[in-house]
């Protein structure tokens, strides 16, 4: 049964705002426990992949487990649908984005209360270069081909695995380490730590990602075709007709029954009993 829009769009939010505790808070661990970039960004990067992977498990269910913008506005623009529920909707869409914006910062500001920085505090970590929102295209990209294509083929169920790896092993591919979601983007903003980003670099790369959810709309349309029906749906099957029930005359044959006493059988005048079949 599909929960309550409220439910789900709270869903969305404490979901998302986990997933930057989990982005911001491992950051700032990384960099307390050492001064190789490398190895804080390691720590960093496998923080996130089983963050991500144990929230998609938990929520997933519920809301479908979005934490991201451009996967709630590419599921309401092609109508997807989860098991047992209608298409998205544009009302659902308006309730998961702010949902999932304001879980993003109240989840920097928790990462901060945590370890003692100061809350509330934009980032002064420029990323503001071509570079960078190439990356952005190209990982936000991925990321959509990923889980719109496990969706049509059938094996959603794989997404707290595989969209975790993706988004592990993009931290490494790709130059801006993969941010690929608006929320999470905005969020992180408001950290000055190590997973922070200036304010002023947040709309190329708010840009950028939009860009690259509409490419990955356009991978998963070629390389998949038309959107299937849920293998959760039973297919639609054509009405049997049901065959006319034949009735058939049964003949009669002539019994004879025994003659009653005193009567002559050979009596031309007796008539046959008859029985029917």
């Amino acid at each position: 049964m599909t929960a309550p829009l409220p439910r789900r769009a709270a869903v969305e939010g404490l979901g998302t705002a986990a997933l930057v505790t989990v982005v911001v808070g491992s950051g700032i661990q990384a960099t307390a426990l050492t001064r190789d970039v490398g190895t804080q960004l390691l720590a960093n990067s496998l923080a996130t992949v089983f963050g991500l992977g144990v929230l998609i498990a938990l929520l997933g269910p519920v809301s479908g487990a979005h934490f991201n913008p451009v996967v709630t506005l590419a599921a309401w623009s092609t109508g997807s649908r989860r098991a047992g529920a209608e298409a998205f909707t544009a009302r659902e869409a308006a309730a998961y984005v702010p949902a999932q914006i304001a879980g993003a910062i109240a989840g920097a500001v928790l990462a901060d209360a945590m370890f003692g920085e100061p809350l509330l505090r934009l980032s002064t970590h420029d990323r503001f270069a071509g570079h960078l929102w190439l990356a952005e295209v190209v990982a936000t990209a991925g990321l959509v081909w990923l889980v719109f294509g496990l969706a049509r083929t059938g094996r959603a169920h794989l997404a707290p695995a595989l969209v975790a790896a993706f988004i592990g092993s993009a931290y490494w591919f790709t130059s801006s380490t993969s941010f690929a979601n608006p929320a999470v983007t905005i969020g992180r903003a408001f950290t000055d730590t190590f997973a922070g980003i200036a304010p002023a670099s947040v709309p190329p790369f708010l840009a950028a990602q939009l860009v690259g959810a509409i490419a990955g709309l356009g991978l998963v349309a070629l390389c998949f075709g038309r959107e299937v029906q849920s293998p959760t749906e039973p297919a639609p099957t054509e009405p049997v007709p049901t065959p006319p029930v034949l009735t058939e005359a049964v003949p009669t044959e002539a019994v004879f029954t025994s003659p009653a006493p005193g009567t002559d059988a050979s009596d031309p005048t007796r008539q046959p009993a008859t029985r029917t079949h």
